[in-house]
């Protein structure tokens, strides 16, 4: 009994002190433990279910030379042709290299295999040693995995993976601001700004339990609880709207050698933002979304800011559109400073209307109308800038979002010159979607809705549509919301408007201009193009509102800023380009009399051929043609022969033209051109007349 007893407190004593950490290392390898399987992040999507944000998955390869069915033998039988598939695959090696990288591996595993035994430790269960080459993704991983010796499988070949997931964007910087980032792009869990953030805790779902347990001699991965995947997010983007906003910013960015610009579409009835536009130059002088711009510019409005002025002056019964003002020669002193007008280099408005201080962009105009109403009561004006909601804080929940700041009375940066400056734009921060927003709700008929960005929630459960938030239901009366839309009008189609360069004759527009002098600081508004933004907002069709718009450009090195010319400029573009879509695909009813022709049809298009084919077919036709395009018309017993002409910078009319006929007429014009069925064209997606915008495209149907 007293010899068993020694032994046990002596064995019990060896494997207490000198053999402690051997069996700490082999207590630690059969702990089971308890680790989380990430959730799959959900995707972000456009109106249309295009993809604006998603994952990739990539893998990256290693070998496990610890494997437990992985042989020396069965390794140098497979090695040469493996390598030689590899470099086929991946030939940045050559297959020797590859040879070599694996032989270093198995070499590595017999080094710690010998070290292990020498001390008598257990050897461990895995040595992940990487595969020499780039990550794949999981159709090149089934490829590798059919290879020479890895398609033994991973217990025979050591072959194993790990799995990554990239936030990817197909559309690059397209809306990329505010569709936003994740924090590290690979694996991360957390959005660092745009929608990625503000739906963070719904794209990123909850994660999944896993323990690791050991079973039948190995760690095996148990799964507790399966982890839940992301919501989908569709927002209100349409990747159509935003491509014609991209290409019209840009394209206008460049000719002006501008700093930056921001454009905006929204929907009246809905606020549903249907594109966003972000652009400034990086520092490689490339076009980059590094700023929401739209949603945190604090910069002064300009001009834009008039329109809120006069409504209030409107609604307060102290302005009436006919109401005179004298502007004198554009040069009007007050407070010990002094205030231009545009035109002020080539004598001014002199005596005009309170109308026509809106359609001209009259600083002076604006300002002795506000003087003379709320000099003595600025408070009572700032009251009605609140009212008509123009600095409503919208509650966008994307963190770049800036709440609009306008001075009040009792500030005490308030100062003598502050009221006027601020009637025209000045000593006030306004964010363009402020701007936008206000302007939708004139458009709106007076109705302010919350701009959104999302409109759909969805999972493998269900969705949730997001509804309209209503505002303000009435930002003024009807008689005063009349003569603003009268004034914006006039802006772009009276012949003397600041913003007739927006004017179009496709689509009726109306709207307000911007010029703003930018500060620079301490060194104070400065002349110089540099200092300069220029910005149009409004709406169209005008007669019936669809979308508004707003359109801003800072820093312009080219021409001279105006809003009008510049801005104004590309808000036509944009609603033209939209207009023309969306009165896209019109069928054209044939009337009774085409159907019932007993003679051949004929295809409108080049004329040429057609009549050789009436000619030998002794089929009569009227010929009046003195070029080459015609469109044709049946009758009962000839073909009519009409001239058409082919427009150079607008939209052709190829109805009833063939396949042939109608690529070359629209391609000889620069649009590219999608065709749908066969026979000859029966609609076309931008109508006739439409002006055409640069590598614009046009979808043709034919039956």
């Amino acid at each position: 009994m007293a010899f068993v007893i020694i032994a046990i407190i002596v064995r019990a004593v060896r494997t207490s002190l000198v053999e402690r950490d051997r069996w700490i290392d082999v207590g630690k390898r059969y702990v089971s433990f308890k680790d989380t399987i990430p959730a799959t992040r959900g995707s972000i999507y456009s109106s249309d279910d295009r993809l604006m944000a998603g994952n990739e998955t990539s893998y990256k390869l290693y070998m496990d030379f610890w494997a437990d069915g992985l042989k020396e033998n069965v390794l140098n039988a497979n090695i040469k042709p493996l390598s030689i598939e590899l470099n086929k695959m991946f030939p940045e090696k050559s297959a020797d290299q590859y040879e070599k990288d694996i032989r270093n591996g198995w070499d590595m595993r017999k080094r710690e295999a010998a070290r292990l035994a020498a001390k008598d430790t257990v050897p461990r269960r895995s040595m992940s040693y990487p595969l020499a080459i780039r990550q794949v993704n999981y159709t090149e991983l089934m490829e590798i995995k059919n290879m020479p010796f890895f398609n033994l499988g991973s217990n025979r070949s050591g072959l194993c993976e790990k799995k990554f997931t990239r936030r990817i964007k197909p559309y690059g910087i397209w809306a990329s601001r505010t569709i936003g980032d994740i924090y590290n792009g690979f694996d991360s869990v957390g959005g660092k700004y745009g929608l990625e953030k503000e739906y963070d805790t719904l794209l990123s779902g909850k994660p999944g339990i896993i323990t690791q347990r050991w079973v039948e001699g190995g760690l095996k991965a148990v799964p507790e609880t399966d982890p839940v995947s992301g919501k989908d997010i569709i927002t209100t983007i349409d990747v159509n709207f935003q491509e014609i906003v991209e290409n019209a910013l840009r394209e206008k960015l460049d000719e002006l050698n501008a700093e930056s610009g921001t454009a905006v579409v929204m929907e009246v009835k809905t606020g549903e933002i249907k594109a966003i536009a972000n652009l400034g130059k990086s520092a490689n002088g490339a076009w980059s979304e590094s700023l929401n711009y739209a949603l945190s510019d604090m910069s002064e409005p300009g001009s834009t800011f008039k329109v809120a002025s006069m409504m209030v002056a409107l609604e307060d019964g102290l302005v009436h559109p006919t109401d005179p003002v004298d502007v004198g020669n554009g040069k009007f002193k007050y407070g010990g400073a002094e205030l231009l007008d545009h035109n002020a280099d080539r004598g001014g408005y002199h005596q005009i209307t309170a109308e026509k201080a809106i359609w001209f962009s009259s600083n002076i105009g604006v300002a002795k109308l506000i003087l003379k109403a709320y000099e003595k009561n600025p408070k009572k004006y700032v009251d009605g800038l609140y009212r008509v909601g123009i600095n409503k804080d919208l509650k966008i929940g994307i963190s770049e979002y800036m709440k609009a700041r306008i001075r009040y009375p009792n500030d005490s940066t308030w100062y003598k010159t502050t009221l006027p400056w601020m009637s025209f734009g000045y000593e006030t921060q306004i964010p363009p979607i402020n701007t936008l927003t206000y302007f939708n709700a004139i458009a709106n008929n007076g109705k302010m809705v919350k701009p959104i960005f999302v409109k759909e929630i969805r999972d493998d459960k269900g969705s949730e549509k997001l509804k309209t938030e209503v505002l303000n239901e009435h930002i003024c009366s009807d008689k005063t919301l009349k003569i603003i839309h009268s004034m914006l009008d006039s802006v772009v189609n009276h012949p003397q408007g600041t913003g007739k360069p927006a004017r179009s004759t496709i689509v009726r527009i109306a709207g307000k201009t911007g010029t703003a002098q930018l500060s620079k600081g301490k060194a104070g508004y400065k002349s110089g193009g540099t200092t300069y933004q220029v910005s149009f907002c409004g709406y169209f069709p005008a007669d019936d509102p669809i979308y508004s718009c707003i359109v801003v450009i800072r820093r312009p090195l080219n021409g001279s800023a105006s809003g009008g010319l510049m801005s104004g400029k590309v808000f036509k573009q944009i609603a033209e380009a939209i207009y023309g879509r969306e009165n896209a695909i019109k069928p054209v009813n044939l009337d009774d009399e085409s159907r019932l022709v007993e003679v051949p049809k004929v295809k409108s298009g080049l004329s040429d051929q057609s009549k050789y084919v009436l000619k030998k077919l002794n089929i009569r036709y009227t010929d009046s043609l003195k070029g080459n395009w015609a469109t044709v018309k049946s009758t009962n017993d000839r073909i009519l022969l009409k001239e058409e002409q082919i427009p150079d910078k607008t939209v052709p009319n190829v109805i009833g033209m063939g396949a042939k006929d109608a690529v070359f007429a629209l391609e000889s014009t620069g649009l590219q051109v999608n065709l749908l069925g066969r026979g000859e064209v029966f609609a076309q997606s931008l109508d006739a007349g439409t002006a055409i915008s640069r590598g614009q495209t046009i979808t043709v149907q034919l039956r």
